[in-house]
């Protein structure tokens, strides 16, 4: 039985597969620059991965206030409801975005989708609206947001936690149609 000595690498890289040179690590794994929200009068930084959960939930829960207050609910009700949406929303939205990471493409899109369709439906349904026109419009909205966050993931392939998703080759045609151009 063989053994090899042991090499310790630097973070964020790995040994190529020849010569035993190290290269930059991609993938799930990598490194990734930090980049966020700046906390004024400091120089930490709030990530992305937590601040665009939380202004979304804010959102909203501003936005159901306005949809129950446009129903006829005022005041503390109104407030109740919109403090409620973004607490349970903020926490699935950062629960969701905590393990992304470790799902595959269609899996994030569905999740995503069935976040967003849920919640509008159930916002919809705030208004007034009918059981079943309320989740006609909740399942709308969640196809059109598996739809775009579909597109969105796969425009930016190199981000992916698993990588490239479906490389492409090069299609190289035969010599001989080459030459019948």
């Amino acid at each position: 039985m063989e053994t090899h000595p042991q090499r310790r690498e630097a973070p964020g890289t790995r040994a190529a597969r020849s010569h035993g040179s190290v290269e930059p690590e991609r993938g799930a794994s990598a490194v990734t620059p930090d980049t966020g929200f700046r906390l004024p009068g400091t120089t930490r930084r709030v990530p992305a991965t937590v601040t665009v959960p939380i202004m979304a939930a804010l959102a909203f829960g501003c936005f159901t206030i306005f949809r129950t207050h446009a129903a006829g609910i005022k005041g503390g009700p109104a407030m109740l409801y919109g403090l409620c949406a973004a607490v349970v929303t903020g926490a699935l939205g950062l629960y969701l975005v905590h393990f992304q990471r470790t799902m595959i493409t269609e899996t994030r899109a569905v999740s995503y989708g069935a976040l967003f369709g849920v919640s509008m439906g159930w916002v919809y349904s705030l208004g007034g609206e009918s059981v079943l026109k309320s989740t006609g419009f909740g399942l709308g909205m969640g196809a059109v947001m598996f739809v775009v966050s579909l597109y969105v993931f796969r425009g930016h392939r190199v981000r992916e936690p698993h990588g490239l998703h479906r490389p492409h080759t090069a299609h190289h045609m035969p010599h001989h149609a080459h030459a019948a151009r």
